[in-house]
């Protein structure tokens, strides 16, 4: 599933123990979290039990993992405030639709944002000019769907990087603005612009005339 994730350009971080995942948790927020309920250390319920009681500004999205026919699990899941559930076993691609619907939803992106001839599907996450295909690395791609999201607010460098790196990455924050530098270079004549705006990070916007600015 990581490996899957990565790949698609996600930025994901493994807990293989319930504790550390509520440790994670606590020490910085996700946009999204799957949750195995068959956890040691700490149940998958009792951390969802302790996340939401602690996500009280921000309903952070769970998708939540049962065997399956184990409908108690999924009823006590839904109610302890998983966004939904799948039953194991399960094929990636639907785990992706999934994951991605929850994003889509809890970020309220409509299912396709236009930037200048730029245009990003966000249920696909495919992104093109004009109808052509725009050709992404997982981690540009990653870069553009983040600035996206923000709907025309800049993202701080270091929140931009924990979308795009995980715990493993040994990287740095300034490791971002190589992949703001490439996402920016693919960008030229869309009509799209990242621009760095001092002491608050970067946002994505249409340039003047449609060309992005010298």
């Amino acid at each position: 599933m990581s490996r899957a994730l990565s790949e698609a350009g996600y930025a994901v971080d493994v807990m293989k123990r319930g504790d550390h995942a509520d440790h994670a948790l606590l020490s910085q927020p996700y946009d999204l979290v799957v949750l195995d309920l068959s956890l040691p250390g700490l149940d998958g319920l009792e951390v969802l039990r302790r996340m939401r009681a602690r996500d009280a500004t921000a309903h952070t999205p769970v998708l939540v993992l049962t065997a399956r026919g184990a409908m108690e699990d999924r009823v006590k899941g839904l109610n302890l405030g998983a966004d939904d559930y799948l039953p194991k076993p399960f094929d990636l691609p639907e785990l992706e639709a999934r994951i991605k619907a929850l994003l889509r939803r809890a970020g309220n992106l409509r299912p396709t944002v236009s930037i200048g001839r730029l245009a990003f599907d966000t249920a696909s996450r495919l992104a093109s000019v004009e109808g052509e295909p725009l050709a992404l690395t997982p981690r540009e791609l990653a870069v553009l769907e983040a600035l996206i999201s923000r709907q025309g607010k800049p993202i701080a460098r270091e929140v931009l990087f924990e979308k795009v790196f995980n715990f493993d990455d040994e990287a740095r924050p300034e490791a971002i603005e190589i992949y703001v530098h490439r996402l920016r270079k693919k960008l030229e004549g869309t009509g799209a612009s990242v621009k760095t705006l001092r002491g608050l990070g970067y946002l994505i916007t249409e340039a003047p005339g449609g060309e992005p600015p010298g």
